[in-house]
């Protein structure tokens, strides 16, 4: 019998399948292919990658509209205006709005009510006006200042130094009348008109620039010439400052007086007396080089029935 394929291929050691014998293993391994591309194509991922590209499509639609993309620089904000503080707190914040609105804006002076500096080159400001109450004597001052300078004048009185205000608020009619009187008396005296000029305003203020015209000054006279004493050693406790002293007349452009006293406030007071200081240095750290003209025995005190003046009597001496 002729010998099949078969049974050679057995003889000879062969491992050999027909195909037919190998149709169930190439059933298996193709299936086995149809499952991992059945998995493949059902993957999860899939879906996830098609929105993620989709929103990456929207988001550089609209970075081309808008441009997000580009910086905006600070010098740009006024590109978006702010109509209201409600809006501005809204937009930025309200740390950020107080930080950017804290400073003041330019040309406006915030220095205190209490520490206003009124001088010959700084002149009492346009449209100042001032609450004034009466107090003992008949003057008027700035109802601000009414306690503690009653607390002064009662602290003075339990010494026995009989303290009584002179002079407080003036009008800038009363400190025209009081400038031009003291400029004619020294031209009655023999001087110039620029002569009793210069000399005048050592003692009486040109109008709009008295501290008097503020309310904030008073002049204050006693029974004995030691009210002024007191005064330079306790006025600070209560506010006020002995404001022209004469070792400051060349800054402060006066002579001094020692009946004028000026309120500054506690804090500011105790300042200036314990650094021995005027107020332009406190305020400002000016030093107003104002020559100060000297008359005969300028440094003589004497009694002007109940005034005490400094100079020599007949001379014209002495705040008015």
């Amino acid at each position: 019998m002729k010998e099949t394929n078969r049974v050679i291929e057995l003889r000879d050691g062969k491992d050999f399948w027909s195909g037919y014998d190998r149709e169930p293993e190439m059933r298996n391994s193709s299936a086995s292919r149809s499952k991992r591309r059945a998995r493949r194509r059902r993957s999860p991922l899939a879906p996830v990658a098609h929105i993620v590209g989709w929103a990456a499509a929207i988001v550089l639609l609209f970075s081309a509209v808008y441009g997000w993309w580009k910086t905006v620089p600070d010098s740009d904000a006024a590109a978006y205006p702010v109509h209201s503080v409600a809006e501005a707190g809204e937009q930025y914040g309200e740390e950020r709005l107080s930080e950017e609105t804290s400073a003041a804006p330019a040309g406006v002076d915030t220095t205190p009510w209490n520490l206003m500096l009124v001088n010959r080159d700084r002149p009492i400001p346009d449209g100042y006006e001032t609450e004034l109450v009466d107090v003992p004597g008949g003057e008027k001052v700035d109802q601000r200042i009414y306690e503690p300078l009653m607390e002064m004048l009662d602290a003075a009185a339990a010494e026995d130094l009989g303290p009584i205000v002179v002079s407080g608020f003036r009008t800038q009619e009363k400190q025209q009348s009081l400038y031009d009187e003291k400029i004619q008396k020294y031209q009655n005296q023999g001087y110039s008109k620029e002569e009793a000029v210069e000399l005048a305003e050592q003692w009486v203020a040109r109008p709009g620039t008295s501290e008097h015209q503020l309310g904030l000054a008073v002049d204050i006279n006693g029974a004995t010439y030691d009210i002024y004493l007191w005064l330079q050693a306790n006025s600070y406790k209560y506010g006020f400052i002995f404001r022209y002293p004469g070792s400051k007349a060349e800054i402060t452009g006066v002579a001094e007086e020692v009946w004028h006293y000026r309120y500054v406030g506690t804090e500011a007071a105790l300042e200036i007396y314990e650094q021995g200081i005027c107020l332009e240095e406190y305020t400002e750290g000016s030093q107003i080089k104002i020559p100060v003209e000297t008359a005969q025995n300028e440094d003589a005190w004497y009694r002007d029935g109940d005034t005490w003046r400094r100079g020599a009597p007949g001379t014209g001496f002495g705040q008015e």
